[in-house]
């Protein structure tokens, strides 16, 4: 559905991004048309009209890290149910990483993911190109082409690996530069991380697992930073784990390299004491990091040191997860949780107000990847990708019950306070009280 063809949506009783009194939120057209106590005095009868009870509302979420598994893996995870994942999660735009099989390395396959993501119709479905032809860091993918085809795209990563050649690095963010992209960088220095399934550190030796040090993501973050400082182009880093690369993150930004940065909910809340149960749903890339790490990244994130929140939403198939952890897939679902999390972690506790979440799940986001009608204030006239949080609505995480057609979340048998209930897409309601709506 078109914005021209979205109905005529009120919201009534919102507290636009938690503050003051509830006001209703008239939306006609795909856009905001009035907002304040009496928005929707004059409302007609075919306007829908949804109570929400006083419920906070935001910005859309924008994740700049979704695997959506399409095409190739459709067992685990289709655009279609990692969409409807989406709705329910308060996103509105959501990023699909180039790893799929075939890989998104060209225009061919980056024009289908937009495409279908079209089709669906529950959020923007944002296709990632590939930096480097099927992902194994030799040869650099069309990136004008891609850039220019339907999707246009405006991201390009090869996550799940690193562009681990400095030559290959330094070519591609020259390229991104004049085409006005952005490079994604998966920090991980290879020969250090050959067979680590887990952090480097005492948890990891007692266990007998391999560990994966910290300098395998530090080192590839320092030699970005500099290669984008001198080729004048922006590099991102996907999912910052640890304290050190805080600190080059400090030191870049001190010196004026355009560099961003991405935590994840999981590095925010859970560290490797999850580890001691060898349950392989806590396996992931990077791997869990201790409780110092979490500690840090959560107040870069409200410093502003790291920029956003993304979900690197991993689905797996459960027999890819329910094995030897070593031979476990790494990776975790996020769509559906990360608000619960973050919202607990840093607004239940007052380190950040809801208008500074909205601004690591929603507007940095966006401004990060260059879209132009997400993240966007909740103002008059402004685009209609909103979502509705209700602060205290108590619900416990079961895996079987989320949309994801996977299972794999770390977060089974938790209950967290706040939870999306509802999302508006462009004008209409994509999702209410955890139900998608058609």
């Amino acid at each position: 559905m078109t914005a021209s063809e979205s109905p005529t949506l009120l919201l009534r009783r919102v507290r636009p991004y938690g503050e003051g009194a509830p006001v209703d939120v008239l939306i006609r057209d795909g856009h905001i048309a009035a907002i304040g106590p009496d928005a929707g005095a004059d409302i007609s009868s075919d306007v829908e009209i949804q109570d929400l009870d006083g419920a906070v509302l935001l910005p859309g979420f924008v994740d700049l890290h979704t695997h959506l598994r399409e095409p190739g893996r459709e067992d685990t995870e289709t655009i279609s149910t990692g969409s409807a994942a989406a709705a329910l999660g308060g996103y509105t735009a959501v990023f699909a990483m180039a790893n799929t099989q075939p890989a998104q390395d060209n225009q061919t396959v980056t024009d289908s993911v937009w495409r279908i993501g079209r089709e669906v119709g529950l959020c923007d479905v944002h296709p990632v190109g590939a930096v480097t032809l099927g992902l194994k860091g030799e040869q650099l993918t069309e990136m004008g082409q891609m850039a220019d085809g339907a999707a246009k795209v405006r991201i390009f990563s090869d996550d799940g690996m690193c562009v681990y050649d400095p030559l290959i690095m330094r070519r591609a963010l020259e390229y991104s530069a004049g085409l006005g992209v952005l490079i994604a960088q998966h920090a991980e220095e290879p020969r250090l991380t050959r067979g680590a399934v887990a952090h480097e550190g005492p948890n990891a030796a007692r266990l007998g697992l391999t560990g994966w040090p910290r300098s395998a993501e530090e080192s590839i973050v320092a030699r970005d930073a500099i290669l984008a400082r001198d080729a004048g182009a922006r590099v991102h880093i996907c999912h910052a784990s640890t304290t050190g690369t805080v600190e080059l993150l400090k030191w870049a930004k001190g010196q004026d390299i355009s560099i961003t940065a991405e935590v994840t909910p999981h590095h925010l809340l859970l560290d490797d004491s999850r580890l001691e149960t060898y349950d392989g749903v806590y396996r992931v890339n990077p791997p869990l990091r201790e409780a110092h790490d979490t500690l840090a990244l959560r107040e870069a994130l409200v410093s502003g040191v790291i920029d956003c929140v993304a979900t690197d939403h991993a689905p797996h198939a459960a027999q890819e997860k329910c094995c030897e952890f070593a031979a476990a897939r790494p990776g975790m679902l996020g769509l559906e949780t990360a608000l619960p999390i973050v919202a607990a972690l840093l607004v239940e506790t007052g380190d950040m107000t809801w208008r500074d979440l909205a601004r690591v799940m929603s507007t940095r986001p966006a401004e990060i990847a260059g879209l132009t009608d997400q993240g966007r204030p909740i103002e008059v006239g402004e685009p209609a990708n909103l979502a509705v949080v209700d602060p205290d609505s108590p619900w416990t995480v079961i895996g079987d019950e989320l949309a994801s057609l996977s299972a794999n979340t770390p977060y089974e048998g938790m209950t967290f306070a706040a939870r999306v209930v509802g999302t508006v897409y462009r004008g209409r309601m994509t999702s209410r009280d955890g139900k998608v709506l058609a």
